[in-house]
């Protein structure tokens, strides 16, 4: 029996504009975010995405009257990442609206707040985000936006982010993103099969 994939919309927001990059780097305006959700809705996704590329990188929490009006828009179960640096800040999110909160820099610095969250909410809330780039052979990871390599391969980074409570992963290829080519199936395929928890394709 044919599985229809999920479709799941990410939507960069860069100092509250809706954005497109390539491999991370030069964020293109592209509108308001709230218009965007809107359209989605009329799309029928299943699920949609919000990332903040510049909240952690920049020290800033979760924009939450943006995303409250994001929120109040959506017909589709939503996400978010960025700037996530406490539980009740997750909480917060989670009470205006989100299904489920993402985790990127703070799966490396602040692994307890995997935990922390999971335990809180349920694992079902909680998004481990993974950005991975192509090393020689093999890969390596990155937060704040990419900005900062970490010395840990994707693959044990998903395991961890499995054992400290994660209900999910995203795995997003940085060499692919915004390129247009299709995923890196190899990365896909590699930490899929490492876990038992869902991953979903990013890049």
């Amino acid at each position: 029996m044919l599985v229809r994939p999920r479709i799941i919309p990410v939507l960069l927001i860069d100092d509250r504009d809706l954005v497109k990059t390539k491999r991370f780097v030069d964020p293109v305006y592209l509108g308001d975010p709230v218009n965007a959700v809107k359209i989605f809705n009329i799309k029928n996704v299943d699920e949609m995405a919000i990332l903040d590329i510049s909240a952690s990188k920049c020290g800033k929490e979760p924009d939450y009257d943006l995303l409250e009006d994001i929120a109040s828009q959506a017909f589709m179960p939503l996400s978010y990442g960025g700037g996530i640096t406490s539980a009740d800040q997750a909480l917060r999110l989670l009470s205006i609206g989100f299904e489920k909160v993402i985790l990127n820099t703070a799966l490396y610095k602040s692994p307890e707040l995997i935990e922390e969250i999971s335990s809180r909410v349920g694992s079902q809330s909680v998004v481990a985000s993974i950005d991975a780039l192509r090393h020689g052979d093999d890969y390596a990871c990155a937060i704040l936006d990419g900005t900062r390599m970490i010395n840990i391969a994707p693959i044990e980074l998903a395991k961890q982010a499995e054992s400290l409570g994660a209900g999910e992963i995203i795995i997003n290829s940085i060499d692919e993103d915004g390129m247009m080519q299709g995923y890196d199936e190899e990365l896909v395929k590699d930490v899929a099969a490492a876990v038992s928890i869902p991953v979903v394709a990013c890049g």
